[in-house]
């Protein structure tokens, strides 16, 4: 099954980070929305959208890719880390996929290391996140998609 991951990864990287695991072991297509503005994925079976959170939602660099290249009809995961866990995270990307007919297969979210607004003042949260163990969890998350 031919899958690609549209990601954002900026300030720390912990996104990166899973997904370098995850395209380790596995045929997998990354496509940082910071260098690809648009790009035709509808030849992919299954498409990832994974991000660092910012504001409370996937960063806006993705959503925006997201809503202008998502083709109709297709398989989509989340993959997201954050310096606190919440449900809501996940809204605005959920809202684009549906709008598009598409199809979510899972999420998988992890602590990532959080240096945004006061938590720069304490040195940031989370630290030393994302862990080896959780690395390791994006990589069977994505494995047990298939």
């Amino acid at each position: 099954m031919k899958t690609a991951i549209v990601y954002y990864s900026a300030h720390h990287g912990n996104t990166k980070k899973l997904l370098d695991a995850i395209a380790e072991s596995n045929d997998v297509t990354l496509i940082d929305v910071t260098k690809y503005k648009t790009a035709d994925i509808s030849q992919y079976d299954r498409i990832g959208f994974a991000s660092g959170i910012y504001y409370g939602s996937f960063s806006k660099q993705l959503l925006a890719f997201a809503e202008e290249n998502l083709p109709k009809d297709k398989a989509v995961f989340y993959i997201a880390t954050y310096g606190t866990k919440r449900p809501s995270y996940y809204r605005a990307i959920s809202k684009i996929a549906e709008s598009k007919d598409c199809k979510e297969i899972d999420r998988y979210g992890c602590l990532g290391f959080d240096t945004f607004g006061p938590f720069k003042l304490v040195g940031g949260i989370a630290k030393d996140h994302p862990t080896e163990d959780e690395i390791n969890g994006a990589v069977q998350f994505y494995e047990s998609l298939k």
